[in-house]
């Protein structure tokens, strides 16, 4: 057996990968985060993993008040993907902070907590909501709502409203808290969107959300939601979320980004991380595999020490670094 045989060797066994992540200038023990959604407040994965085990559990979206949702049916599967019309369903702020906030931090998890609002003030009140409560990691500014005093226009497709909402957030938010603008790939190009969030103040982006979709039942000549449209996710949008995290990360290379849009297995986070996105999240693959988050963990540690990569940290962005542009 030659030296190289040897090195190579070595480094397939030797101490297990530094998984360490960052979420803006908070640590996390590794990039792996559920998406908002799928997990509700955590209590719907805890019975088939240990949520303190991944990096962080991204909350269903708050809303100041509680809503209901849609009206039924909201939810159809379709090639590759599941298309929702759920709504921001949820139990409000003073009911998240009363109960859902507290039995997360007594599992020890880290708490992205995803807020969404009908206006920018609604927004800021939320985030000083939340500034005020204890353990809070993170807040991820759900940016695809109808902004009420726009014709109902979605805040993620229009640079100058996102930027006004996040820097009313980080305005209002606790200097200590990271504050991450979650887009929408419904635009023509995401970079300006980007753009205008990072200089309103977002510690970082997640990206992507749903892509809005139909679905019509032939037989009954209507469409199957009852809402008509819905957000379209899981592994059928995989790659406009890697093309856009791609986009974001050659325009702000140092910008954590938190990649999000049909991940299902260690080899879609690792392609997620080659992207540009310096963590990962998990939504749609929670639904049929509730335990998705840690197993998905558990992969992406196994192709990492495969490769031979000492910290996650290493890889992201490598994708850009090794490109090699036609002549």
């Amino acid at each position: 057996m030659d030296v190289t045989t040897t090195g190579f060797l070595l480094r397939r066994h030797r101490v297990p990968v530094d998984m360490r992540a960052r979420l803006g200038h908070v640590e996390l023990p590794n990039p792996i985060v559920a998406a908002a959604g799928c997990a509700g407040a955590g209590r719907e994965i805890a019975q088939f993993m240990d949520v303190a085990r991944i990096g962080a559990i991204t909350t269903k979206s708050i809303m100041a008040e509680p809503f209901t949702g849609n009206p039924a049916p909201r939810l159809a599967e379709t090639p590759s993907g599941l298309l929702n019309s759920i709504g921001l369903q949820g139990p409000g702020i003073d009911a998240f902070l009363q109960r859902d906030l507290p039995w997360l931090l007594s599992r020890g998890t880290r708490v992205l907590v995803s807020i969404a609002g009908h206006n920018v003030r609604e927004y800021a009140e939320l985030a000083t909501r939340l500034s005020d409560a204890a353990g809070v990691t993170a807040i991820e500014v759900n940016l695809s709502c109808p902004n009420a005093e726009d014709a109902g226009h979605l805040f993620a497709l229009d640079a100058a409203a996102a930027g006004r909402v996040i820097a009313a957030v980080r305005g209002s938010a606790r200097y200590d808290i990271p504050v991450f603008a979650k887009l929408s790939a419904d635009v023509t190009d995401i970079v300006p969107v980007a753009s205008a969030c990072v200089s309103a103040g977002a510690d970082g982006l997640s990206l992507i959300n749903t892509l809005m979709g139909m679905i019509i039942d032939p037989v009954r000549m209507r469409p199957v939601l009852a809402g008509m449209y819905g957000g379209l996710s899981g592994p059928a949008i995989r790659p406009v979320a890697i093309r856009c995290v791609w986009q974001v990360h050659e325009a702000f290379p140092e910008l954590p980004v938190i990649g999000v849009g049909g991940v299902s297995s260690g080899h879609d986070a690792l392609e997620f991380l080659l992207a540009g996105a310096s963590m990962v999240g998990i939504g749609t693959e929670i639904v049929h595999d509730p335990s998705a988050c840690a197993r998905v963990l558990r992969e992406l540690e196994e192709e990492l020490a495969a490769m031979g990569v000492d910290r996650v940290a290493d890889i992201v962005g490598q994708a850009h670094a090794s490109r090699r542009i036609p002549r």
